[in-house]
């Protein structure tokens, strides 16, 4: 079975591969040419950004691929620190501009604060509440003009969500947040399954730190599978998409490659594991 074609539906009908090619601190140059190979490969789902800098290298490797748009689904985001109306209409047509495409298949709000907020802790943290309104009325629009084919949110709380879904038209397809083996924030999770919002889950290898973890490789051996690849498998099992990286033609092909089920118990056992 080849996952690279499994997709999920989003709440406003539109499918989405459920694993896409992540393009964090990916340099332009590298992003011509691990978009094309990935493509050229059978991924059919790019996740990019505006705060990354490499649409114009993202743009190219689709360009050069073989693949043709209506074929391919591209994710971006508007930056975090964009919390006017303006602004992300600014983000939004300069990732258009430099992407080199008519439309966008699902554009995010990449942060519910300006970075420098988020690493706070709840009770200190601003909540930009009004703001993100006035960031997804310019989505909203969007939507509404065909620009975009679905929009969604990165990395909010129960709190952003609920507050932007009580004041606003239209409700978030995605929540792209952290989630791995060790950090799932359940709390998060819960909140979108019970308003039909999809968990987009990225860092799946925690940064790196899941790499050397003895229980996880213990497992990893079980299946026959690499560490990375049993770190995939688990948010894609838990039904969420899925956003590996990399720059390596080897490792975009392996990245791909998971089809195993992981057991019941093998599962709770990964559940278990606590990674701060």
């Amino acid at each position: 079975m080849n996952l690279l074609n499994q997709t999920l539906t989003l709440n406003n009908g539109v499918e989405v591969p459920q694993i896409a090619l992540g393009t964090w601190q990916t340099p332009t140059a590298e992003a011509v040419s691990s978009v094309r190979f990935a493509l050229d490969n059978g991924y059919k789902h790019i996740d990019g950004a505006h705060a990354y800098g490499n649409a114009k290298g993202i743009g190219e490797g689709i360009k050069s691929s073989g693949v043709n748009r209506e074929d391919i689904f591209i994710t971006t985001k508007v930056r975090g620190e964009s919390k006017t109306y303006e602004a992300a209409m600014d983000n939004f047509y300069q990732e258009l501009k430099d992407l080199d495409t008519d439309y966008i298949d699902l554009l995010l709000v990449h942060c519910p604060t300006p970075w420098r907020f988020f690493s706070r802790t709840d009770d200190k943290r601003p909540s930009f509440y009004e703001e993100n309104i006035q960031v997804w009325r310019a989505l909203e629009e969007l939507y509404d003009k065909g620009l975009v084919r679905a929009i969604g949110v990165s990395n909010f709380n129960a709190d952003d969500l609920q507050h932007l879904i009580e004041n606003t038209n239209i409700k978030p397809v995605v929540n792209q947040i952290k989630y791995h083996i060790g950090y799932t924030q359940d709390d998060i999770v819960s909140y979108c399954e019970a308003n039909d919002i999809i968990v987009e889950a990225y860092s799946s290898l925690g940064t790196g730190r899941l790499l050397g973890n003895e229980d996880i490789k213990a497992i990893a051996d079980k299946y026959g599978v690499s560490v990375p690849q049993l770190c995939y498998r688990y948010p894609l099992q838990k039904g969420h998409i899925i956003l590996p990286k990399s720059v390596h033609e080897e490792y975009i092909l392996a990245n791909a490659e998971l089809d195993f089920e992981i057991s019941e118990a093998d599962m709770a056992t990964l559940d278990a594991i606590i990674i701060e």
